[in-house]
């Protein structure tokens, strides 16, 4: 399955259309840590982590863990752990996955920045859950619950999700 964003606000999966929100400033070729952009480009989705205690077990023939109350993701380019799952408490500026609101209780970890990591290019870059207004992430795809969980069950190993530039968007309805 090849998932497929088209900005500034659809994600298609097959033959599905879904409504998505990506970062504040758009999308960007030249992703940058802090920017707010979504990254374009092709990655894979590498992992769901997820909220043991608010779901099951998402259906998804990607790998799936829970998320522990003391994970968190490093989004400090001067630290060696940069765009890597960390045990919180951590120095280094940092995400906390396990949240109070309900945006992370799916995250899809996708393959940008990682292999390998180079500072300052951006990090924790996830598909999650999307707030109930579809309001701008800091660089993530999210999709509303229901619907993340509907593509999850569509999607295995080596699948990928594409996120077209506005560029390449508007290129395409021309």
């Amino acid at each position: 399955m090849e998932l497929v964003v088209h900005p500034p606000d659809r994600l298609a999966a097959g033959s599905r259309a879904f409504r998505c929100a990506i970062g504040r400033s758009g999308v960007r070729e030249d992703k940058t840590e802090g920017d707010g952009a979504t990254p374009a480009g092709r990655f894979a989705l590498r992992r769901v982590i997820y909220r043991a205690d608010r779901l099951s077990r998402p259906d998804t023939g990607l790998p799936v863990m829970p998320v522990a109350e003391d994970q968190g993701w490093c989004d400090d380019p001067n630290e060696p752990a940069y765009n890597q799952p960390v045990r919180l408490p951590f120095a280094g500026s940092h995400e906390v996955l396990w949240r109070e609101d309900s945006v992370y209780d799916v995250i899809v970890v996708l393959g940008h920045n990682d292999s390998p990591a180079i500072a300052g290019r951006g990090s924790a870059i996830f598909m999650h859950v999307a707030r109930p207004d579809y309001g701008p992430t800091e660089g993530c795809v999210a999709l509303a619950l229901a619907d993340l969980l509907e593509v999850l069950a569509l999607c295995g190993p080596g699948d990928t999700i594409t996120v077209n530039s506005g560029d390449a968007a508007a290129a395409r309805r021309k």
